[in-house]
């Protein structure tokens, strides 16, 4: 099979132990993360070769996110090097009716000072077939936004299937550019959208209609997203597929999961799954889209199954502490079989 590559920023995670507050603290967990190379991680698990392309400042941080990527066996060989810090993150984890929260620290990180040309694209899609980013990198800085058009501007001509999780951050639009403007010639190329309605709402315009999600969490439906789907394909005419998944929040801790795949003709809908004791939702989108693109690999025929899988594959997720997805193909299928008893395997 054929690599996929994935390209954005990898990051320092800080986290208070457990769910201690912020104010409580006095010691933080570290963990290596970021939307793109935690999809890398999960395709790695399923045995699809990847390369994760990020720019990382060589110093002894820096080496920790190369080394915990191959650990997870994620190919590094087109990682640069330059600028002086690694960007950071802290998470506070919520629980029950107290949400999670997140502040960054990664104003003048490596990645945010990348410039167009420092990364040779043709080499790097060498025996690729599928290329990864998310909003999350153009939304960085104007030298992330220009090098990820490079980056997808390459993978087009050069025929791999584009896809991208729209994933909005209202905290880090912050250079002076609106997200549509930046968006829009990004999103043109893409084969596969993945977006909620809020992605879709914040950085087109584009909303689900008679929907207001902070008012009904855990009513949100299939066919509320079927709007949005056709407004995304009508935008964006190269996309075969919009995907969405369908987070109801009854609290923190308990959440109902599902997703929706349309093509164009018809919606697929996936079951839903009651995720009652979240452990950690952090990756929870980036675990979905590992499994999406695993399946959409593997089952190239069968949208359905692919969707299945990618549901049940980020279900596993909220399970596991940390930003990545590390669980293998059988513990998916397993869940996809209908065995969610979480007995002991001897």
């Amino acid at each position: 099979m054929k690599k996929v590559v994935t390209f954005g920023e990898i990051m320092l995670r800080l986290a208070p132990p457990g769910f201690l507050r912020f104010s409580q603290a006095n010691s933080f967990e570290v963990i290596y993360g970021g939307g793109e190379s935690n999809v890398a991680v999960s395709l790695s698990n399923y045995g699809i070769p990847v390369d994760f392309v990020t720019r990382l400042p060589k110093n002894d941080i820096g080496e920790c996110a190369l080394m915990e990527m191959r650990k997870k066996n994620v190919g590094t060989g087109h990682i640069i090097f330059g600028g002086d810090r690694l960007g950071i993150y802290f998470l506070e984890t919520g629980a029950v009716s107290r949400g999670s929260k997140v502040v960054y620290d990664r104003a003048h990180s490596a990645m945010a000072q990348i410039e167009k040309g420092m990364i040779d694209w043709e080499q790097v899609f060498e025996g690729a077939d599928w290329f990864h980013w998310t909003g999350i990198t153009p939304a960085i800085s104007q030298g992330a936004a220009d090098v990820c058009l490079e980056a997808v501007e390459t993978a087009d001509k050069m025929g791999l299937t584009i896809s991208t999780d729209l994933n909005y951050r209202a905290k880090l639009w912050k250079y002076g550019k609106s997200p549509e403007e930046i968006m829009e010639p990004l999103v043109r190329h893409c084969d596969i959208i993945l977006g909620n309605e809020e992605d879709a709402e914040k950085h087109f315009g584009i909303h689900p209609e008679g929907l207001d999600v902070t008012k009904h969490g855990h009513d949100v439906t299939a066919e509320a997203f079927l709007s949005v789907c056709q407004q995304m394909m009508k935008k964006f005419p190269k996309a075969k597929k919009v995907i969405t998944t369908l987070r109801g929040s009854i609290s923190a801790s308990h959440n109902t999961w599902a997703g929706v795949l349309y093509d164009g003709q018809q919606m697929y809908k996936s079951p839903t799954y009651q995720i009652t004791h979240i452990v950690d939702r952090v990756g929870g989108g980036d675990s979905f889209m590992g499994g999406l693109i695993y399946g959409l690999k593997t089952y190239p025929n069968d949208d359905q199954k692919a969707l299945n899988f990618a549901v049940a594959a980020s279900c596993l997720k909220h399970t596991i502490y940390g930003d990545a997805n590390l669980v293998t193909v059988p513990e998916v299928e397993k869940l996809l079989s209908g065995d969610s008893s979480g007995r002991v395997a001897r």
